[in-house]
């Protein structure tokens, strides 16, 4: 077999867990609909199931709650999967299928471009920060009375 008859598994079953944090706790059942919803539009993907799990208050909190959903779904191409956790940032994500997964050389430079359009993506808005910051704490310092 050569390498143009290798075909990308499609096709892969994934069980992912998402988080919220906040309140007040209706709002985050309201919240876990609308993230599952727009997983559920995202192209490549099919929602099989899901899991609402009723927000508790967390601990040391008065006032903040946490509450996650449970998500199965299938997606078309593992690329789909790697973009799910970049926008949706999952706190646990697990392929149930199949065993093996075919990846082209294609297929995986699609998924590290993606990786590094992300992360300097995150490096860019890390660096606005820091100058933001940098700059309040400077108009702070100018607006402190002179110390004599």
């Amino acid at each position: 077999m050569n390498s143009d008859e290798i075909k990308e598994t499609r096709g892969i079953g994934v069980n992912m867990i998402i988080e919220v944090i906040g309140r007040p706790p209706e709002h985050l059942v309201e919240t876990m609909e609308n993230i599952v919803g727009q997983i559920g539009e995202e192209k490549g993907v099919r929602i099989i199931e899901k899991k609402i799990h009723e927000p508790v208050l967390m601990k040391d909190q008065k006032d903040f709650f946490s509450a996650f959903v449970d998500v199965e779904f299938e997606a078309e191409e593992i690329i789909d999967i790697a973009m799910i956790m970049f926008k949706y940032m999952p706190a646990h994500i697990e392929i149930n299928n199949p065993e093996l997964i075919v990846l082209t050389n294609n297929g995986w430079s699609d998924i590290l471009n993606q990786l590094t359009r992300a992360l300097h993506g995150y490096d860019e808005i890390a660096r606005v920060m820091q100058t933001e910051k940098a700059i309040l704490e400077k108009k702070l310092k100018d607006l402190m009375p002179k110390k004599d």
